[in-house]
């Protein structure tokens, strides 16, 4: 039982949810609701009930699941969820993943060359602002001055007050996916008048500003770490975004700020509340909700959070080819993820038999793409994440369709690989000891023993960013770490089909950030482009 599943207990939130149709053109619109807000947050039941909607929007795509009811319009709503537009703006644009469908203008992430119009694009912007538009809702009807005005006291102001900062952290989330994808965007809070306006443009330092800020504002009204319900975020669950803000300043001010990287990293590491999971495998299978490793998960439930995005593009996705869907806990796959060699190559052995983490099926694939689209045996497939439990058992829902499986936003290995390269850049308050010692935790973990542990003086940038490949591939991360390391434009490193062409080439270097969508550039005169587009 999570949060999640709060969602299916009522009417309530689907008389709650946001029309969105373009978040830009209005950012901060007067919510259309079935009932007034008045009503609902009158009843003090209700607010955690909501807060499972701001959850929600990073996992399933509508008002129903899995489909028929969208949260924004023009795009199709499996295509249109949260997670799923993340994963492929920081996932399809790397050497770690390449899809084989040629669906609208997906074939740009892998050609690098999208433009202002690319609905993908676009409805990863509109999902952004459509999380900043319904937290600040509830920000806004959840204030002190509000509850007192209700007669909402004692434990349920308590509650409300906590719910209240929990909406302020994914807030927070958003802005930081919209700092790192698009730099300077139009904000808005919940201090904005509600109704139809055109909000101002923000540079994206003052925006960094902005979510650091906000983030030590709510720190101590968040629950202590692992103290709150299965997946809600709780203190080290801001404490890991901070670190992750902070560890790419550099990139998104100008200015490095890697000493605050490493004290927030320890934070998290020196709570002693989260642990490393012994079996890395085990961290993406249907009953992962167990884990002490994860700090923040985005939460499936088969039968309760069904979309066709989140998981189950993930897991469907990734599976074709010979490989069984069977022993994935699916009832097909859909043959298009794979990875290229430039991960591949990364493994010293990718038989997974030294290195555990190399998660390859090889099976009638070939190493070599020739070809991107429509060929899914072009590319080694990924088996990372099943729908199948440690105790080898399919999910929960008998169909096969929607999978259990929770995706791990936040996790404690990234948090070591955070404080080891921090470290090694110049923050204080850590040292290169430490930082070795939890770089090798992960490699004992992977080569079930000691084998794989480094020495001190292969502790080097280049060797974290490899490592960070081997250990967090396919959740997000590649395509900014990239950019921090100067390697995601660049022809210092290349891939296959980096740009478009099969050797990989060097693309302009304006596309470390996306642009922003043509349609709200018209909407909003108060919006100037990213350079280059």
């Amino acid at each position: 039982m999570n949060v999640l599943t709060s969602i299916t207990k009522t009417g309530v939130l689907a008389a709650l949810l946001l029309t969105a149709a373009s978040c830009l053109q209005d950012l901060d619109r007067q919510p259309v609701y079935d009932v007034t807000s008045a009503s609902v947050y009158k009843d003090p039941a209700n607010y955690k009930q909501v807060l499972a909607k701001l959850y929600a929007v990073l996992a399933v795509s509508g008002q129903q699941g899995p489909a028929g009811k969208p949260d924004i319009a023009g795009i199709d709503e499996g295509f249109s969820n949260y997670l799923r537009q993340y994963w492929k703006a920081q996932e399809l644009t790397t050497d770690e993943a390449v899809i084989g469908w040629n669906d609208g203008s997906l074939p740009d992430y892998h050609n690098m060359n999208w433009s202002s119009s690319n609905e993908f694009i676009t409805a990863m912007y509109n999902r952004i602002f459509y999380m900043v538009t319904a937290t600040n809702e509830f920000i806004r009807e959840t204030t002190d001055a509000k509850l007192a005005e209700r007669g909402i006291t004692g434990q349920a102001a308590t509650d409300a007050r906590t719910f209240r900062a929990e909406a302020r952290f994914l807030r927070a989330l958003a802005y930081t996916h919209a700092i790192d994808l698009f730099g300077s965007v139009p904000f808005v809070t919940e201090t904005d008048a509600v109704g139809s306006f055109q909000p101002r443009q923000i540079s994206r330092a003052e925006l960094f500003t902005y979510v650091e800020t906000e983030l030590k504002a709510i720190e101590e009204e968040m629950a202590a770490p692992r103290a709150a319900e299965y997946g809600r975020a709780d203190r080290a669950a801001a404490w890991t975004l901070l670190a992750k803000l902070y560890l790419n300043a550099q990139v998104y001010t100008g200015t490095a700020r890697y000493t605050d990287a490493v004290t927030y990293a320890n934070k998290v590491i020196q709570s002693n509340a989260y642990a490393l999971d012994a079996d890395y495998s085990k961290l993406f299978l249907a009953d992962n909700g167990s884990s002490r490793e994860i700090i923040l998960p985005v939460t499936f439930d088969g039968t309760r959070t069904k979309t066709y995005g989140g998981m189950t593009f993930l897991v469907h996705a990734a599976v074709g080819g010979k490989m069984s869907p069977t022993s994935f806990g699916i009832n097909s796959g859909w043959a298009g993820l794979r990875t290229t060699k430039g991960l591949v190559d990364s493994f010293a052995d990718p038989s997974g038999r030294t290195d555990t983490r190399a998660l390859f099926f090889t099976d009638g694939q070939n190493l070599e793409i020739n070809e991107v689209l429509n060929k899914f045996e072009d590319g080694y497939a990924i088996t990372k994440f099943k729908n199948v439990t440690s105790a080898g058992q399919p999910g929960s829902d008998v169909e096969g369709n929607f999978p259990d499986t929770d995706f791990p936003l936040f996790r404690l290995a990234d948090v070591y690989l955070m404080y080891a390269e921090a470290v090694l850049r110049g923050g204080t308050g850590g040292d290169a000891a430490t930082a070795l010692t939890y770089v090798n935790l992960l490699r004992q973990r992977a080569y079930k023993g000691t084998t794989g542990n480094i020495t001190a003086t292969a502790l080097t940038l280049d060797f974290i960013l490899s490592e960070r490949a081997r250990e967090l591939y396919w959740e997000g991360h590649r395509r900014t770490d990239l950019i921090r390391y100067g390697r995601f434009t660049e022809a210092t490193y290349l891939w296959p089909f980096k740009g478009g062409v099969k050797a990989g080439r060097a693309v302009e270097s304006f596309r470390t950030v996306f642009p922003l969508p043509a349609a709200d550039l018209i909407a909003n005169p108060n919006l100037k482009q990213n350079t280059g587009y």
